[in-house]
């Protein structure tokens, strides 16, 4: 397969890594880019690339709280700045009270807001505004209170990331902090019971293969017990600790886990729910000499 400078400028911006690493790994894997980020670990030049560090999309993630249940909804715009649009921001936040009463985005689209459908009221908004607008995904959480957090704000209840986090036991202020956590950190899952076994398998493959290069070229090599009874155990225990919510330090007190903290704050953490505009989409960027070209063309 061609590599083309486009493929090796995107490996550079997931990993960090140098372009002719970036080069190498993408010949080495005949241009399969999840192949060449671990290809890069191995070799320690690249941490785990995030998904949402590629992704590019407008648009507001809307929370809401009713008792103990929360949903969280997403809608998209072509534009940033329709985002900052008051009816826009109006619209959105009727769609997600709305969502309180729907079990899933299917549902809600056809759901009653004030005489009108989902639907009808998004198609009537894009008439109106003048761009194009989809309601993407909604999710829902439920537990004995229900604590919300929105990361930059555009409104109340409105912005690029939303957090919802789900207790067992009173909230006496702990759930606040614990969704202003999840926004920062992203964990994968809630425990390690939780995390795709896809997820947990493939890591262990990484960390596998490093360690056992690593040994390979030490001037002192370790036995091959030590390598897989401790090392390896060793750094999974540490990637377990990075990307689960229980795992994690707590960014307010790094000196004590997520589950010590809420277990110091008498509650149990039974779910949460991170969603952020644009995750898992890909906007086509297109070079700009070409779009011209190509306007000219028609």
């Amino acid at each position: 397969m061609a590599i083309t400078a486009s493929m090796v400028k995107e490996l550079r911006e997931a990993t960090g890594a140098g372009m002719m690493d970036a080069k190498k790994a993408l010949t080495e894997t005949d241009g399969d880019m999840n192949a060449a980020v671990d290809w890069l670990r191995t070799k320690g030049l690249a941490k785990a690339a995030k998904k949402a560090d590629r992704v590019a999309a407008e648009g507001l993630v809307g929370v809401a709280v009713e008792g103990g249940k929360g949903v969280a909804v997403e809608v998209n715009s072509e534009t940033d700045f329709v985002a900052k649009n008051a009816d826009f921001q109006d619209l959105v936040r009727a769609i997600t009270r709305t969502a309180l009463g729907a079990g899933d985005v299917e549902s809600l689209k056809t759901a009653d807001m004030g005489g009108k459908t989902v639907d009808e009221a998004l198609t009537g908004a894009i008439a109106t505004i003048g761009e194009n607008m989809t309601l993407r995904r909604m999710a829902t959480i439920e537990g004995d209170t229900v604590a919300a957090y929105v990361h930059n704000a555009a409104a109340d209840g409105l912005g690029k990331i939303g957090v919802l986090v789900a207790l067992k036991g009173a909230d006496n202020g702990i759930g606040k902090q614990l969704a202003m956590h999840v926004a920062a950190t992203a964990p994968m899952s809630l425990s390690e019971a939780d995390l795709d076994p896809a997820v947990l398998e493939r890591e262990r493959e990484v960390q596998t293969q490093k360690a056992l290069e690593e040994n390979a070229t030490a001037a002192k090599p370790k036995p091959d017990a030590v390598i897989h009874n401790n090392i390896i155990p060793g750094r999974m225990k540490k990637f377990l600790e990075e990307v689960t919510l229980l795992g994690q330090k707590f960014v307010i007190n790094p000196d004590i886990t997520v589950e010590q903290a809420a277990k110091d704050a008498n509650v149990e953490i039974v779910g949460f729910l991170r969603m952020a505009v644009g995750e898992g989409i890909e906007k086509k960027q297109e070079d700009f000499a070409a779009e011209v070209a190509k306007t000219l063309a028609s």
